[in-house]
């Protein structure tokens, strides 16, 4: 399956990890801007058609991407395929590091966003539910700005199966919830982890926390008590591969 991608960070890193999935590059007429200007170099060099749109040829947004004005610059790009479990983890003993899961996130631009900043925290993986989750849209692939290329990443119908994978890999399990009595400050940095994030409303399911080592929060300093996913998420990665 094809996505129409509008971020020219997200078409710049599929065009340099992955060329042979980027079927064409669209422009409107005019000079483009200096970040689709990169997009256009490196897609003549790699000899992938780039065709100038007019109002009637712009494609419809997916269902989930805000609109965008006519003729904006876009490209074509194959979906990233994901692993297997197993390979997901197959190098965590010899390459130790931190690891995610999203359990049943929904909201596209989260999961978006947790992928690029998992990118900038070289992030060894992400596993991801398919089932009652977001699907990778190209709004994914935009909010991410390249990380998505970046992050390896599985999908298995059964989160639990991909937890007991990791465990049996040498991973220990991490959940993340407000209601924890442990704060992330405290979770020890002498082995690998996998940091499991849960839904926006709900959390993490049960089955999900009682498969957990152990179970942390971040502590809220002001009179806010809990943060977004995404946002938290990216203070946890902050925290969990600070060095001791």
């Amino acid at each position: 399956m094809s996505l129409i991608l509008k971020n020219p960070h997200s078409v710049l890193a599929a065009l340099q990890t992955r060329p042979e999935d980027v079927i064409d590059v669209r422009l409107p007429a005019g000079k483009p801007s200096p970040a689709w200007g990169d997009v256009i170099e490196l897609a003549k060099q790699l000899e992938i058609p780039i065709r100038t749109t007019f109002a009637e040829e712009t494609r419809r947004p997916a269902a989930d991407q805000k609109s965008e004005r006519t003729g904006a610059a876009q490209a074509t790009v194959r979906e990233r395929n994901g692993l297997l479990i197993e390979e997901l983890f197959a190098n965590a003993e010899s390459s130790p590091g931190l690891w995610l899961a999203l359990d049943c996130l929904q909201d596209p631009h989260n999961v978006g966003a947790i992928f690029r900043t998992a990118s900038f925290f070289g992030i060894k993986g992400i596993v991801m539910t398919r089932d009652r989750s977001a699907p990778l849209t190209a709004t994914v692939y935009d909010v991410a700005a390249g990380g998505l290329e970046y992050v390896p990443f599985g999908e298995p119908t059964n989160l639990a199966r991909a937890m007991n994978v990791a465990k049996t890999a040498g991973i220990w399990l991490l959940g993340s919830s407000e209601h924890a009595e442990q704060d992330v400050s405290e979770i020890p940095r002498d082995r690998p982890w996998m940091l499991i994030l849960g839904n926006e409303e709900l959390g993490l399911r049960r089955l999900s926390l009682d498969k957990c080592d152990q179970i942390c929060k971040l502590t809220s300093k002001g009179t806010v008590p809990s943060l977004n996913v995404s946002v938290a998420a990216g203070v946890l990665m902050a925290e969990l591969t600070r060095k001791a």
